[in-house]
């Protein structure tokens, strides 16, 4: 017998119809020499503290770093995960040959070896990879099952992250609550969402100290184009004021015209982090529902797998895509253009180097099932429209810039022509979330009338007032481009995808963090702005470590999680330099003569260490103890 383990039920019931496992037994299905059975997420997880000694149960300074000689792992202790995993270890005993069919990336292949382990399995094993649900490559996948072994790197940079965390999460966290905490409460310290909070809490402080400035720029009007001094502007309007009126008795000379065609390639195809930004601009969906959301529609087979952080396809994905176009039937009139013509074939689509696990979310080609919720219907029609776009040609149009001279003092007017709409007819007047688009440079896309070198005329020089502004406030969508570059805010495309490389977090987990930020309250959201609370402004100022709040640095040991996934990187090296970190952060914190004390608002509370029982309120502090420790060791939760 062939055993199959899925990370859902759901999963596990597609997989058991194409095997022809029809039979239904007590968490598991079976027939024509398989068993398909499954797991709910995650049913084991790191040892908590008092699991490896009792003088970790309580919480102590003089316990601390807390830093196992060797990590182990436990079944999560809720009643159906106990059943769930009894079935498992029992079908486990029983078969022959294991078919790992967890979700395809690092924390699906975490989930499933764990307990695998925790049931002692000593069965051949083989892997289920694949980017979609649908019956199609489902039946590929088994035909393709990869080596046990290939996965093992992809499994130990998941450890990894999880150790790294559990040291970190828990040390840092127990630290920070003993030294600076008031009235037991937990001041909650992660790998990630400090650094995401530190990020946060140095905008809103640059917005709060930021001071306006005044300043007034030159320009002039003739024949009703608005012309710019190149260079010209004044911190005080009277300086201004008098070249205005100087060149009031010269004429505006039109010195150059020149004209340049461009051309604008089509948006990239969506990773789970640039389809998250843009949900949250287009629909204003939380980084969290738009996960929600896409993982259901790759449940419900219509998209690919979600939690991806490449925007590309592999080159034999190409054939493919002429029946996914076709198969999108409610876009047929928008793929007009296309009917008749080869299928582009870009580079910036397809490009085997910058695939690894998953390709890009694009449609699988399966027709939407009845009864989809209005924000999948949203979602599935961004992704399905970026996905013909990408096919469509470049936009075409003319540049012309025009330069004049007032006497000595240059100017120049830019505009902007569409010779040739291309991918952007796909939006059919859709404002397109294009990161070439700049706010406030409405000049350079304005039409100009025909301008000829060497004319000249009358025109109206005038001081235009300008203040400077503040940067915005992070929303989601923002914040999530800032984890996804650890901090550097870069509009161009090429530069964003060699940064992701170091970016904070994973594309899987970087709504969460977020989400625990809220639920901590640390940060709030006011319309689409994320603000840091007093809180979470008080807790970044209090933490003098920079390695703790760094989102350069912790972009540094996401770089070293990815070169293990690569087998570029130690492992043990990454793990002992987490652990150094630790202890000089424990040291350095314990040392610290400042008296400093920080409330943390969001009502948790640390766990009482007396042993007396029964008194009133005890029930609570239990809860408290076990949040802040589960919460710090989940592998999702850095």
């Amino acid at each position: 017998m062939i055993l199959c383990i899925t990370e859902k039920p759901s999963v596990g019931r597609d997989i058991a119809r194409i095997l022809g496992a029809n039979t239904r037994r007590d968490g598991y299905l079976e027939g024509n020499g398989y068993c398909v059975t499954w797991t709910f997420g995650h049913l084991c997880c790191l040892k908590e503290p008092h699991d490896y000694c009792n003088e970790w149960k309580n919480w102590s300074l003089s316990a601390l770093p807390m830093i196992p000689s060797r990590f182990g792992i436990k079944l999560i202790d809720i009643d159906s995960y106990k059943h769930q995993f009894d079935t498992i270890r029992t079908l486990i005993s029983q078969c022959e040959e294991i078919v790992n069919c967890g979700d395809a990336g690092q924390e699906g292949e975490l989930i499933q070896r764990w307990v695998m382990q925790k049931a002692g399995c000593d069965k051949p094993v083989k892997r289920l990879w694949i980017s979609s649900l649908t019956d199609e490559a489902i039946r590929e996948g088994f035909k393709l099952l990869r080596p046990h072994e290939d996965l093992e790197p992809l499994y130990t940079a998941g450890l990894c992250r999880a150790i790294g965390d559990w040291v970190l999460g828990m040390n840092a966290t127990r630290l920070y609550s003993l030294k600076y905490g008031v009235n037991r409460q937990v001041l909650s310290i992660g790998r990630v969402q400090t650094p995401t909070l530190a990020l946060v809490v140095k905008r809103q402080l640059e917005i709060e100290n930021f001071k306006p400035t005044d300043y007034w720029e030159l320009k002039t009007l003739y024949r009703d184009t608005l012309f710019s001094a190149s260079g010209k502007s004044f911190d005080k309007e009277e300086k201004g004021a008098e070249i205005v009126e100087r060149l009031k008795a010269f004429p505006l000379v039109v010195t150059d015209v020149v004209k340049k065609s461009g051309k604008e390639a089509p948006p990239r195809l969506f990773d789970l982090t640039s389809l998250q930004v843009e949900c949250n601009k287009k629909l204003n969906l939380g980084a969290e529902d738009t996960l929600r959301t896409i993982q259901s529609l790759y449940e419900k087979k219509v998209t690919t797998y979600p939690r991806v952080d490449t925007t590309y396809l592999t080159d034999d994905m190409y054939s493919k895509c002429g029946g996914i176009l076709n198969s999108l039937t409610d876009y047929q009139m928008t793929m007009t253009p296309l009917r008749g013509k080869k299928l582009r074939k870009s580079k910036k689509v397809f490009d085997n180097s910058k695939v690894t696990d998953h390709h890009a979310i694009i449609p699988t080609g399966q027709p939407l099932p009845p009864g989809l919720s209005k924000a999948e219907h949203d979602v599935f029609n961004i992704i399905a429209l970026r996905f013909i776009a990408v096919f469509f040609p470049d936009c075409s149009f003319e540049q012309t810039v025009v330069n004049a001279k007032v006497d000595n003092v240059g100017f120049k007017a830019t505009g902007k022509v569409i010779i040739d709409p291309g991918w952007k007819a796909v939006y059919a007047g859709e404002k397109v979330a294009d990161e070439q688009e700049k706010e406030g440079d409405d000049e350079n896309s304005s039409t100009l009338p025909v301008f000829t070198k060497g004319e000249e005329g009358p025109h109206s020089p005038r001081l235009v007032k300008k203040t400077t502004q503040p940067p915005k406030y992070y929303t989601e969508g923002t914040l999530l481009k800032a984890m996804e570059t650890a901090g550097a805010m870069v509009d161009d495309e090429e530069l964003r995808e060699s940064l992701k490389a170091n970016g904070i977090g994973r594309p899987s987990t970087r709504a969460a963090i977020i989400e625990i930020l809220y639920k901590r309250g640390y940060i709030v959201k006011e319309r689409k702005s994320l603000r840091a609370t007093p809180a979470g402004i008080e807790l970044v100022g209090l933490i003098k470590e920079e390695l703790l709040k760094s989102a350069k640095l912790t972009g540094i040991w996401e770089g070293r999680l990815r070169r293990i996934e690569r087998r570029e990187y130690d492992p043990k090296k990454f793990i002992g330099q987490i652990k150094q970190m630790v202890s000089e952060i424990t040291f350095s914190v314990i040392r610290d003569n400042s008296n400093r004390r920080i409330v943390a608002q969001q009502g948790e509370a640390a766990p009482d260490n007396s042993s007396k029982k029964g008194k009133k309120g005890t029930a609570k502090k239990k809860t408290s103890r076990k949040d802040a420790q589960s919460k710090e060791s989940s592998p999702t939760d850095a």
